[in-house]
């Protein structure tokens, strides 16, 4: 939405899928602050990519995703810290991600500075989740994940509701493919976390 200083009327900018809009870390900072309501990322070489608000059965999926990750999370707070979708991580690639769910080590968060931890997080998260809804292209998602992996992330899920398949991304290892888990453990990364899908499928 485009607004002109003489009129209070939005303008709608719609732009073709096959043009690619390069913006700065600033210029990405100033669009995000400025449109609170809107999840923006940015790749490492500057596109911008802009992730309309979820419908409600992604909503609904993801929220029951953060919620068992919080329950974990409060129980181990000595371990990390949790985060929703609307958290924004600078990766050391200079890509700009907001994962679905995240949890950073605690003496990871705890190395940042103030300010580092109320911007855009200067770190990737150990452990991620993308949750794909019905208009996301898995082959966008498998390359965000495997980005998540090249930038320091020990753990990761790709969960996909529509075929009821789950993703596993693993530092150092081939992708493991679940078809239809009733459970997800957290591993080594996240001890004692088992992520129930019941409720997700």
């Amino acid at each position: 939405m485009l607004q002109t200083p003489l009129t209070t009327q939005p303008l709608w900018l719609q732009l073709p899928s096959d043009l690619a809009l390069r913006v700065t870390p600033e210029q990405f900072a100033a669009l995000a602050a400025a449109n609170r309501d809107l999840r923006f990322e940015r790749t490492a070489t500057g596109e911008l990519i802009v992730n309309p608000p979820t419908g409600g059965g992604s909503g609904k999926r993801n929220a029951k995703i953060i919620t068992q990750l919080g329950v974990w999370g409060e129980a181990n707070e000595q371990l990390g810290d949790y985060f929703d979708s609307s958290t924004g991580f600078k990766l050391p690639n200079g890509a700009n991600r907001s994962p679905d769910a995240s949890w950073v080590r605690k003496e990871r968060w705890e190395g940042l500075t103030l300010e580092e931890q109320e911007g855009f997080v200067p770190l990737c998260p150990d452990f991620v989740v993308e949750l794909r809804s019905p208009t996301d292209p898995l082959k966008g998602l498998r390359k965000k994940m495997q980005e998540y992996l090249d930038n320091g992330a020990q753990l990761g899920w790709l969960i996909d509701p529509q075929n009821q398949r789950v993703e596993i991304y693993r530092a150092g290892q081939a992708v493991e493919v679940l078809e239809q888990p009733s459970t997800l453990s957290g591993e080594a990364v996240l001890p004692g976390f088992t992520l129930s899908l019941h409720r997700i499928w």
